[in-house]
């Protein structure tokens, strides 16, 4: 089964602006949006070639934002995606949850456009290849190593479109100039790695079942906790998690009423996105959550008051205890 909503994959997009093109205003995603929407360019697609003429060229260090100069000529109309410098991580692959960094100009118009460089912007996380975003973003980074600087001129076909974006400045049939700095990719099936320590006396048992759902059992003939409990089972290097990132995270949930597990991110393909600290999740998640590092496995025993409460949900029976094991893989 797919994950219960509040845990439907809400990836919000920092500039709400690169999803497809349907709406004529930039394809813009909401908070309450329950996923992301494919580029629905009524253009065919062309395929990337490696290189046309005339070409812009790019300027700066990768990891800033980019200098694009515009040759003086127009557009030749190709899908150009090409390599400026090559990174030395792993391979992006399709369904990889990819973060990326970059620069945007409109070759028609001459103009800058909102980068996520720009001040209050951060950096975009998607899953590569799955038509979720425009096609210069959602193809072009397949098949290239993390810490590369791509270069992306996008046709209409591979952008907005012959309706543009109005919340971008870009006009019908305009061209686009994307510099692309790859800075992640989190596949799939990642599984955490780390030292694990066993969960405190009372806390539910969790047995780590490589790529497929976590074993939890539930202590017998014990009454369930009426406030939210979390131990840290391992403790990861990274970063901490902020209100309102995206994480990108493995998951098992069961009931305490029973210790059946009744979701896990295992049984629909891996790895998912969710927004923490907003209000997308539910209460346990983001009070759970938010504080915890990058790379941690985080165990949470959420009473009714901060899960679901008196609604039953699917496989969840109304005032049920829940408890969770969550593997922290990315926060954007």
């Amino acid at each position: 089964m797919r994950p219960l909503r509040p845990f439907a994959a809400l990836l919000v997009l920092p500039l709400l602006v690169i999803t497809g093109c349907s709406d004529g205003g930039g394809g813009s995603k909401t908070a309450s949006s329950p996923s992301p929407t494919s580029a629905a360019s009524p253009q065919a697609v062309p395929t990337p070639v490696p290189s046309a003429s005339p070409m812009p060229t790019v300027s700066g260090m990768a990891g800033q934002k980019a200098d694009i100069t515009l040759p003086s000529g127009r557009p030749s109309g190709k899908f150009v995606v090409s390599t400026v410098s090559e990174g030395t991580g792993a391979t992006v692959r399709t369904s990889d949850w990819v973060t990326i960094d970059y620069t945007a100009k409109d070759w028609t118009t001459g103009k800058a456009v909102p980068s996520s460089y720009d001040k209050g912007q951060k950096p975009q996380l998607y899953q590569a290849g799955t038509g979720q975003l425009i096609p210069a973003f959602d193809a072009s980074v397949v098949g290239r190593k993390v810490g590369s600087r791509v270069l992306v001129v996008a046709p209409p076909a591979a952008a907005f479109g012959s309706k543009g974006s109005t919340a971008l400045g870009v006009g019908p049939d305009d061209t686009l100039v994307f510099v692309v700095d790859i800075l992640q990719s989190v596949p799939q099936n990642t599984v955490l790695t780390g030292h694990s320590v066993p969960p405190p006396a009372g806390m539910p048992q969790v047995k780590d079942n490589g790529r497929k759902a976590a074993t939890i059992t539930v202590p017998k003939g014990q009454a369930p906790p009426t406030t939210l409990k979390s131990a840290v089972l391992i403790k990861g290097t990274g970063p901490k998690v902020t209100s309102g990132q995206t994480i990108v995270a493995q998951y098992t949930g069961a009931l305490w009423s029973t210790g059946a597990n009744f979701d896990s991110s295992w049984d629909h393909g891996g790895a998912t996105a969710f927004q923490i600290g907003t209000g997308q999740v539910i209460k346990g998640w983001d009070q759970g959550l938010v504080g915890q590092t990058v790379g941690s496995r985080v165990l949470l025993v959420i009473p009714p008051s901060l899960g679901y409460g008196d609604q039953a949900q699917d496989k969840i029976p109304a005032k049920s205890t829940l408890v969770f094991v969550i593997d922290i893989l990315q926060a954007v």
